[in-house]
């Protein structure tokens, strides 16, 4: 599969940064702000009619973007001796444990003999579906941050989360209102400081809306007794007669910005984190760093840009990423997407098709579009240096590239 919401720690890496609080803000003439969280109906309200979509999607890595703790939801292991995170620091380790009262992560410095020194915080959040990694946050009153310890999947282990360095004790990281944008459907962000917010107000996972819009006028307009009076379509949200977005049907640009608000690499939102709109332009709302058409992309969070690089892209008006994905969908087998690159090219054409003969229809993916290490998200663990495989989503000829 592409790379999804899956490797939630990924954006809580150092590299966005926030608008100014309002005090701070500048004056604007169209200013933005999330919608009312009176206009969101959450996805129960969807599930009503839209009852196969909702099926398949709770097992997506955008439902579970972020969730609650649970033995579902956790991963790695909990039990003596497995349960423990070295570190470079031979008198610093970390120590997972559960009990009825929750999940932890303790800090352990036994700095001589007989002296021990732990702090603990309870796992309030989790940060994404383990295909390769999973992360945690936990709350300090109504701030949020995320905890020095991440579960990463290719070593079944426990490693130090990105961004915290290897052998002290830190608790620090501040989640900001960009990362939450991305693992999380609605907040309501109360600064000072950046990453105070009103706990309640949190919505965890990637809900319908966030890429159909707020759905109440939508439900409305559906669940109205016949006969009674309908709202005209030029006050409907866009104008449009279904009251919802469909991002299929918006034009290829703003369907990639729907996938870009998360999926174009860092950026610095010029409007408040949550403002942005399926239909809206993506660049009225964050200033993201476009690349040159030379420059080096990290595998890591920049799909779109990557997509938009490769010569199938610029060779049709017509490829977005919902060509391959369905997000409505689990897809794991990368292999699978094979069948759309198919409907353009013939075996035959590859240069490998000589060697290798017709099996290479069975998989396009990993020679042209290969799992690499990202050089920007990695962990260094008890003096190990730790870097996950990402798919690469520029679509083209790598000579190093095999299936996988």
């Amino acid at each position: 599969m592409f790379v999804r919401f899956l490797f939630l720690f990924f954006v809580l890496m150092p590299g966005s940064q926030e608008p100014a609080t309002p005090a701070q803000s500048l004056p604007s003439t169209t200013e933005k702000k999330p919608p009312p969280r009176r206009d969101f109906v959450g996805d129960d309200a969807c599930r009503s009619c839209h009852q196969q979509q909702a099926k398949t999607y709770v097992d997506t890595a955008h439902h579970w973007a972020t969730s609650w703790p649970s033995p579902r939801t956790v991963k790695g292991s909990f039990t003596p001796d497995s349960n423990i995170m070295r570190t470079s620091n031979p008198y610093l380790h970390f120590e997972m444990t559960a009990s009825p009262a929750g999940y932890f992560q303790s800090a352990v410095e036994e700095p001589g003999e007989g002296k021990r020194i732990t702090r603990t915080e309870r796992i309030d959040i989790v940060a994404g579906l383990p295909r390769k990694g999973q992360s945690y946050l936990f709350w300090k009153g109504d701030q949020l941050f995320q905890l020095p310890v991440t579960y990463w999947t290719e070593t079944d282990s426990w490693v130090n989360s990105p961004s915290y360095p290897d052998g002290s004790p830190h608790f620090d990281k501040a989640i900001i209102p960009r990362c939450l944008e991305c693992h999380a459907s609605s907040f309501e962000w109360m600064p000072p400081p950046v990453n105070r917010y009103r706990k309640s107000s949190l919505v965890v996972g990637i809900s319908c809306e966030k890429c159909h819009g707020p759905g109440r006028a939508h439900v409305a307009l559906h669940t109205t007794p016949p006969g009674a009076p309908r709202r005209a379509k030029s006050q409907l949200p866009g104008g449009t007669p279904e009251a919802i977005v469909n991002p299929a049907k918006l034009s290829r640009d703003r369907q990639l910005d729907v996938c870009g608000l998360c999926h174009s690499g860092n950026g610095t939102p010029i409007a408040p984190s949550g403002s942005f709109i399926p239909g809206d332009v993506l660049d009225d709302y964050i200033d993201i760093p476009y690349s040159n058409s030379d420059d080096a992309v990290d595998v890591h969070g920049n799909q779109v840009q990557l997509l938009k690089k490769s010569r199938c892209f610029q060779s049709t008006t017509t490829l977005t990423c919902n060509t391959c994905h369905d997000v409505h969908k689990t897809q794991n087998d990368a292999a699978a997407f094979s069948a759309h690159c198919l409907s353009c090219h013939e075996p035959k054409q590859c240069g490998e098709h000589a060697r290798l003969g017709d099996q290479i229809a069975n998989n396009c993916i990993d020679c042209h579009m290969p799992l690499q290490e990202s050089k920007v998200l990695f962990s260094n663990t008890n003096g190990k240096h730790l870097e996950p495989k990402v798919r690469n989503h520029r679509i083209g000829i790598y000579a190093d590239a095999k299936p996988q």
